[in-house]
């Protein structure tokens, strides 16, 4: 379809509002616009831009849509783009994917129950290189563990809650229904220091996993309460992120939201900071690892991790795969710092598990595969191993 011509464009523009998609990498940035003719006609602008240019502009994303808008005529609001021009912006991400790929997450300690410090570094002892003669276990997300003195018991009769009361236990109702006695509460005043402590070190992120907190989160909110008024900028509570049963997967799952969100929220203040009168939240929506599209208040770690390669699926779900063939479709998606394989026979593939970058996640996120190479990775040689990845050059310096 032919484009419109720029003065036809920019006589329709001047009174609408402008759509916009972007896809930032780490390499490179595209944007999208949609821009209609003045007869009403579907147009479109696209720009690709470096992801890192700083002799040039300081954000990829905006500095696209400020290009848009000027060609336009839209000029800028002392220096910050007019938001009141602009309808809504849907972004798909790999912010999230690059800092797990490349180990560059906020600084994070791990809280936990008594006795359960190491569990996730052992995990669940699935050993999917059964035959490599050197198994080379992945960098763990947290720097700090504070075991805590936390217990509950689950109770499955009348008569074991008899002898819970003759020992002057409290005994409470779950939200799963489920009976369970107090045997020690968090000692908060001894906790305090302790969570000093490592604040001091530099660790603004923790991540709050007890056993039972699936079913009774009081423990962890007190414990949260407690981080947050210390100063720790990032709390995650596993009976928020995931309140399921299995330990392992909860504490993965909430490990990544802990790694991870701050770093988005990073992104998303500097991203949300060139615009006259601020973004609303309903105005610049997310792609999650499930296909689905959140607020930005909503997008944190544990969502994120597969926002960019989601969008590639839904993209080519919906342009390419043929109906009536029902032919299933590849993706391959190749970026600068990593590459997506995924499967589209119809529908999304859906999966509850999946492993990147040597970490677990346990959550609601699109079937694809992603491995730590891309077409800037650097190459390294490892032991006499010619090695590429993850570490990328990215855009700057290229």
């Amino acid at each position: 379809m032919p484009l419109p011509t720029l003065n036809q464009s920019i006589s329709y523009v001047s009174n609408r509002t402008i759509p916009f998609l972007h896809r930032p990498g780490r390499t490179f940035t595209d944007v999208y616009a949609e821009v209609p003719d003045k007869q009403g006609k579907p147009g479109f602008r696209t720009i690709k831009l470096l992801s890192e240019d700083p002799a040039n502009y300081p954000d990829a994303p905006r500095e696209g849509i400020r290009r848009i808008l000027a060609e336009f005529g839209i000029p800028l609001k002392n220096g910050l783009l007019d938001s009141s021009r602009i309808e809504w912006i849907r972004m798909g991400t790999t912010v999230a994917t690059n800092a797990l790929l490349e180990r560059k997450g906020a600084r994070t300690a791990l809280v936990i129950t008594k006795g359960f410090g190491d569990i996730l570094q052992i995990g669940n002892q699935d050993r999917p290189d059964l035959f490599d003669l050197k198994i080379v276990k992945p960098d763990l997300l947290y720097e700090e563990v504070i075991e805590v003195k936390e217990r509950l018991l689950l109770i499955k009769s009348d008569e074991e809650v008899a002898r819970q009361e003759a020992q002057r236990r409290e005994i409470i109702t779950a939200t799963s229904s489920e009976r369970f006695a107090v045997l020690a509460r968090p000692d908060l005043a001894a906790l305090k220091p302790r969570l000093q402590a490592i604040l001091d070190k530099g660790i603004t992120s923790v991540a709050v996993v007890f056993i039972h907190a699936y079913a009774c989160p009081q423990h962890e909110e007190a414990v949260g309460e407690l981080a947050r008024k210390l100063g720790f900028t990032q709390v995650s509570l596993s009976s928020q992120v995931m309140p399921a049963v299995r330990l392992v997967s909860r504490g993965d799952t909430t490990m990544v939201d802990a790694y991870l969100t701050p770093h988005i929220r990073t992104y998303l203040d500097s991203f949300r900071s060139g615009f006259a009168g601020g973004l609303a939240d309903d105005k610049l929506l997310f792609m999650q690892s499930d296909g689905g599209l959140a607020r930005a208040d909503n997008f944190t770690g544990s969502r994120a991790v597969l926002s960019g390669p989601a969008g590639g699926v839904i993209g080519y779900g919906r342009g390419v795969w043929d109906p009536v063939t029902k032919e299933p479709v590849i993706g391959f998606d190749m970026g600068g710092t990593s590459t997506d394989v995924s499967r589209f026979a119809g529908e999304p593939e859906l999966t509850f598990a999946n492993c990147t970058a040597g970490v677990r996640i346990h959550a609601p996120q699109l079937d694809i595969r992603t491995v730590a190479a891309g077409g800037g990775s650097r190459l390294f040689f490892d032991n006499g191993m010619f090695r590429v990845g993850p570490e990328s050059a990215g855009a700057h310096p290229g």
